[in-house]
């Protein structure tokens, strides 16, 4: 009989000779590396027909999506610049700019 769950490998954690090691993709938004979690974000929503996928953090999607509509970020589409003109955007990025990949905390609710 089959198992149902195969056996761990004892030696999982260790680097390999021939893996190269992995490169922190930058984020979209702030433009920092990328820690062990990445989110793939929707510039354009894709109820709004948005297709793309960018790098993101956690913390920075959470950001965007309590600060613009789907409409707004349908209009800005996949232009960083116009989001970082809004002073809660750019508040933020340069107030994450300093911390770990992997830094998260809790972001303000969407303003209704």
């Amino acid at each position: 009989m089959a198992r149902k769950h195969s056996r761990p490998d004892p030696y999982g954690d260790l680097q390999r000779e021939d893996e190269a090691p992995a490169v922190a993709v930058p984020c979209w938004l702030c433009g920092r590396p990328t820690g062990k979690t990445i989110v793939w974000h929707h510039p354009v929503p894709k109820s709004r027909g948005g297709r793309d996928v960018v790098p993101m953090h956690p913390i920075c999607q959470q950001t965007l999506i309590a600060n613009f509509t789907n409409s707004e970020l349908q209009r800005h589409g996949m232009d960083v610049d116009g989001l970082l003109a809004n002073p809660n955007v750019r508040k933020f990025v340069d107030w994450v700019a300093n911390k770990a990949p992997d830094f998260t905390a809790t972001t303000a609710r969407k303003q209704r």
